[in-house]
């Protein structure tokens, strides 16, 4: 059977695997950098394992592939889970987000896990990569899953999978070191020997675990602390268990038992007690000037608007300046390494101008602040004249708010309140599968723009790789730099967004190259019961921004 592997012509002879033609072709590579560590044909991520059932193209996929890294950080986590249980017995692995570069999870066993502890695992883990050993995925029907979990003292999988859809089920398992099996929605590479570069840091109780740095994948990135968002990640789990919504599985039997209402009532009003948190913060700091800043599809438009009813309710009067306004005349717009207009760039926005105006807002002079006509895709002639009085404050909301060039050397810092603004995923599938930040967020922008702009799936998912390039590089550097960290994020709202997308996901082709990114959306959202209950969700609500109806906008 004709295949093109990198766009090289192969005769693949029968029952033989993508590594198998890729070895025999030249293109296994050696190092984390080079090496493939899954393939992918049409929109579909497979298993460097499997053998192809007709002519394809295929595209190997290495560390530095948004889908090749999962894989990577899949495969690790995998292993890291499968030494525990050998060494620790009794012990449970909960995976909780994203910390930097690493992946923060807590370990529960008598006595309590220490830098001891982390350090023999490390040793094992590496004997166990060195090792090479296959990594083989097995069906097993959904009866006999619920059987084998229940036993093995899985009990989250166990609940996850009464809500699956379907009649079987993948499972992952290393038959030549241990007999436990587990599942992620994704493929994993086909032998430990694929993650080679990694390392772990212990924190109380836990570890974090890094992956490969992304300049340079031959060494594990370096642990930094985030300590402030490190915080808002806990403070959220704490809300998860106070609302008996941390899984899926708690949220669906909310939604079958009809309290997801109640559960609306309470996250609303979480969110409101932290916007007028934040408010408070605020005056007691004596800001002339809030900036608030978050990557695409945070809410931060939104809680601008909350931030600033809560100010109101104070007996002050903020102004509203969107970071948006000051976008540059498009034939001054930087280009990133396509060639195409790179929006996400700092220098997209007529820095000297907001400086200037800025300046002399928080001196209570008069200014005409542009509007951007995004029809034209240039400033309009005439902008809005505004002055900040002695009982005002403006309030700058953009995704560059953060960055230190947004502030001039004349502007007084004591006066200035930062305020980072993202939605942060803290309600995981089970123990071992959480729901990505970026995927949620990506969920939220899909709705939006198609229920706004009319973009179809594949259009966004085509824009969505740029966008997470400029938030790595303008956006995220920044987060801990801010006064305050605000998580956006409700825990009903999977239940909620499922009835807007999910059937749109599904048109997107195979043959697509984004197949693979509404796919992963997908799988993760079959877990999730539909919440017919937006009567329930207030007008000011994050989510509005999203799904529509928010009065903000009127």
């Amino acid at each position: 059977m004709k295949v093109t592997i990198e766009g090289l012509p192969f005769e693949m002879r029968q029952g033989q695997t993508i590594m198998e033609a890729a070895e025999a072709i030249g293109l296994m590579g050696s190092g984390v950098k080079d090496r493939p560590i899954a393939a992918r044909i049409g929109g579909e991520i497979f298993n460097l394992a499997y053998t192809p059932l007709y002519e394809a193209s295929v595209s190997l996929l290495r560390y530095g592939d948004e889908g090749g890294s999962r894989v990577y950080e899949r495969t690790l986590q995998f292993v890291l889970i499968m030494c525990v249980r050998k060494l620790f017995a009794d012990a449970r692995v909960f995976v909780k987000y994203s910390l930097g570069d690493g992946l923060y999870m807590t370990i529960e066993k008598e006595p309590e896990f220490s830098p001891e502890d982390m350090l023999l695992l490390k040793e094992e883990m590496r004997s166990v990569i060195k090792r090479d050993l296959k990594l083989v995925r097995k069906r097993m029907s959904i009866s006999d899953a619920l059987s084998f979990f229940e036993k093995d003292g899985q009990l989250d999988k166990a609940a996850l999978l009464k809500w699956r859809r379907f009649s079987y089920f993948d499972v992952y398992r290393c038959p030549e070191y241990s007999e436990y099996i587990d599942y992620y929605y994704g493929e994993t590479a086909p032998s430990t020997g694929f993650v080679p570069v990694f390392d772990l840091h212990y924190l109380t109780g836990g570890l974090v675990m890094m992956r490969p740095d992304k300049a340079d994948p031959e060494k594990a990135a370096e642990y930094v602390p985030s300590p402030k968002m490190a915080e808002v990640f806990r403070r959220s789990d704490s809300w998860g268990r106070l609302m008996t919504c941390s899984t899926a599985n708690e949220l669906n039997t909310r939604v079958e038992n009809g309290s997801v209402r109640e559960l609306i009532r309470v996250n609303e009003a979480l969110h409101e007690k932290m916007f007028a948190k934040t408010a408070d913060a605020i005056i007691q700091r004596g800001a002339k000037a809030v900036m608030i800043a978050g990557p695409s599809s945070s809410g931060k438009t939104t809680s601008a608007n909350r931030i600033a009813t809560q100010l109101r309710a104070e007996g002050l009067d903020p102004l509203m300046i969107s970071l948006d306004n000051y976008y540059c005349d498009r034939q001054f717009c930087p280009r990133d390494e396509d060639g195409e207009l790179d929006f996400e760039h700092i220098e997209a926005l007529d820095i000297k101008r907001f400086n200037h105006d800025l300046k002399l807002l928080m001196a209570g002079e008069e200014v005409e602040t542009p509007i951007f006509d995004f029809i034209t895709q240039k400033p309009k002639e005439h902008g809005n004249v505004m002055r900040c009085g002695k009982d005002q404050l403006l309030i700058i909301e953009g995704i560059h708010g953060l960055n230190p060039r947004m502030l001039g050397e004349d502007i007084d810092m004591d006066k200035v309140f930062r305020v980072y603004v993202s939605a942060l995923t803290t309600i995981n599938l089970d123990d071992h599968n959480r729901v990505r930040t970026t995927d949620l967020r990506l969920l939220r922008r899909l709705v939006r723009d198609h229920e706004t702009r009319g973009a179809s799936m594949e259009r966004t998912l085509s824009m969505w790789p740029s966008v997470r390039r400029g938030e790595a590089k303008w956006i995220f550097t920044y987060q801990e730099q801010a006064d305050m960290i605000l998580n956006t994020i409700l825990h009903y709202e999977p239940a909620i967004m499922k009835r807007h997308i999910y059937p749109l996901l599904l048109t997107v082709p195979k043959e697509s190259e984004y197949y693979y990114m509404a796919r992963s959306i997908v799988k993760y959202l079959n877990y999730f019961l539909e919440a017919d209950v937006e009567d329930e969700i207030p007008p000011t609500s994050v989510l509005r921004e999203f799904i529509g109806g928010n009065t903000f906008y009127i």
